[in-house]
């Protein structure tokens, strides 16, 4: 088997794999269809902006990131993450069956999909820790490194067909409200195939990490275990800030294409699956890494700041799309080194809150960034949803490396290798 592909050779992993592209194509059909039905309540409600109504849209949905990550790290570290997934993707499936019944019925106003993504959020804060330190118990550590490129692999690969078909479907249903809400209903009905795919793995061929007994201050173990670590701190520095002002890209792709360029859902969802063509690669080459460096997390923070404020000021359409590829990449190759880094070096014990912090400051900071940008776009036109977050990334980016890039931490390779004492990988448990 391709080295690109080997942890496709664990049967737990590829069951995981194949549920994972039905639900993934169909995430990101509902972003684009989700997006689309609030431009349209939004053009025909008066006192709102549709710039501001996409920007409290994307703010509610990661908000329960920000405030419950932390205990959600805690729960996957007591339960069987195998099991709670089972929940989150089930809670989740309920939220977009909703949302779609809403729509179809012409009911669906603004504040419903505000609602609705709310509670959406709340599922996606539980689900995100313990799928990303799943990841570990199917593959293990020799694995892991391509097991998160895979990951994010077959993530862009939906986001490549998802947002094509979601425009082309809301195109052909009419344009309106109830074509956005048609496609919100396969996605509820895509939700299946990851509980199927998750009830199908064998129990007993997971590389279970430690449950944590209950204790006092075992989020406070976390948080005092990252102070210790200043690149894991450089890590979430860097992903922090980027994932407030830099990432995204539905709102304003959304607003770069209808208010500069004048066109419509066809070319939102089509300029969707170029950003994701980029991605793509960017994951492919990460699942041939074997080793992850740091200064590859900052080096293409940087470059996708940079990328972001050209296509800021992009003159025509297609130059827009042509630097989108780039955007894509950048920001994958960030996200996956981070994400690889922080499990690699994290401790198995305390992996389900470290991850849940992780998630937490990359998703936490959208509900406090994504509307000030979503209402920059309105006060100083749309191309400042592009120019504003990657001049405000670009800034947060050096700030980070101010404060935790101690000593020569830039120069060398920060790289966790199976076989480490615990004692060099666990301050906290060595204190």
């Amino acid at each position: 088997m391709s080295p690109t592909f080997r942890s496709l050779r664990i049967r737990n992993y590829r069951l995981y794999a194949a549920g994972g592209v039905v639900s993934n194509t169909g995430t990101w059909m509902q972003r684009v269809a989700q997006d689309w039905l609030v431009v349209v309540l939004a053009t025909g409600a008066g006192g709102i902006g549709v710039g501001t109504a996409l920007g409290v849209t994307t703010g509610l949905q990661f908000l329960p990131a920000l405030l419950l990550s932390p205990y959600a790290g805690l729960v996957a570290d007591r339960m069987s993450k195998l099991r709670l997934l089972q929940i989150t993707q089930a809670v989740m499936g309920v939220t977009a069956l909703v949302l779609a019944a809403l729509a179809i019925s012409g009911a669906a106003q603004v504040w419903h999909v505000w609602v609705i993504a709310f509670v959406f959020g709340i599922g996606s804060a539980f689900d995100a820790p313990a799928r990303q330190s799943f990841v570990s118990e199917m593959v293990g550590a020799d694995d892991l490194t391509n097991a998160v490129g895979l990951n994010s692999a077959s993530f862009n690969a939906a986001r490549l067909l998802g947002p094509a078909i979601a425009g082309l479907l809301i195109a052909a249903f009419g344009g309106g409200a109830q074509a956005a809400g048609w496609v919100i209903l396969l996605n509820g009905v895509s939700y299946a195939a990851v509980i199927l795919a998750l009830r199908a793995m064998s129990p007993d061929q997971l590389n279970r990490a430690p449950v944590e007994p209950r204790h006092k201050g075992q989020i406070r173990d976390a948080m005092r275990y990252l102070r210790g670590r200043p690149d894991l701190m450089l890590v979430l520095g860097v992903i922090g800030v980027t994932g407030a002002f830099g990432l995204n890209f539905q709102m304003t792709s959304a607003m770069m294409t209808t208010q500069v360029f004048g066109l419509g859902a066809t070319e939102y969802g089509i300029l969707g699956s170029i950003l994701a063509v980029g991605s793509l690669t960017g994951a492919l080459m990460a699942a041939r890494r074997t080793r992850v460096r740091l200064r590859l997390v900052v080096g293409s923070a940087l470059a996708f700041s940079a990328v972001e404020i050209a296509a800021g000021l992009s003159p025509t359409f297609l130059v827009y799309a042509l630097l989108a590829p780039f955007l894509g990449f950048f920001a994958l190759t960030m996200i996956t080194a981070a994400n690889t880094t922080i499990q690699l070096a994290t401790a198995p014990q305390l992996r389900g809150r470290v991850m849940a912090i992780y998630v937490m400051v990359l998703m936490g900071g959208t509900p406090l960034g994504s509307p000030f940008i979503g209402w920059l776009g309105e006060v100083m036109g749309a191309r400042w949803t592009l120019l504003g977050g990657g001049l405000l990334t670009l800034t947060g980016v050096l700030v980070s490396m101010a404060l935790f890039a101690r000593g020569a931490a830039l120069d060398r390779d920060v790289e966790v290798r199976r076989g480490l004492p615990d004692e060099a990988a666990d301050p906290v448990g060595a204190r």
